[in-house]
């Protein structure tokens, strides 16, 4: 059974955001809680994300950055306070494996969806 899961995952198209962090299945639970799997999926309130299922128009954040998980984790205005250092584009998945290893970075990952999740209209594009 978790060989035909992983071949499933190693084979399927969606999920790759996750894959590309956790490549191996398991029947471990993870201690990832709703923040964790909302910025790592990257499936939440950023603007980038509404824009590609088409519920919003733009994909910008309303400081003028294009509002993906990565820009709210390392330079939005607005959360400047649970930044942390921004990886070279050729770094950024392992960067996301590391932040996803860090408790004190997931805490702040966490800090930064319940900011936004809790004042969208600071988020809004301009």
């Amino acid at each position: 059974m978790l060989e035909e899961w992983q071949t499933s995952l190693k084979n399927d198209d969606t999920g790759r955001k996750i894959y590309n962090i956790m490549p191996s299945v398991s029947l471990r639970a993870t201690n990832w809680i709703r923040e964790d799997v909302i910025f790592f999926s990257q499936h939440g309130p950023f603007p980038a994300y509404l824009k590609r299922l088409h519920l919003s128009d733009s994909d910008y954040c309303s400081c003028g950055g294009i509002g993906t998980a990565l820009h709210y984790a390392t330079e939005c205005i607005y959360t400047v306070s649970w930044h942390m250092r921004k990886p070279a584009p050729n770094f950024e998945q392992e960067w996301l494996k590391r932040v996803a290893n860090n408790l004190v970075s997931r805490q702040r990952i966490r800090g930064i969806i319940k900011f936004i999740s809790g004042n969208r209209y600071l988020f809004r594009p301009p």
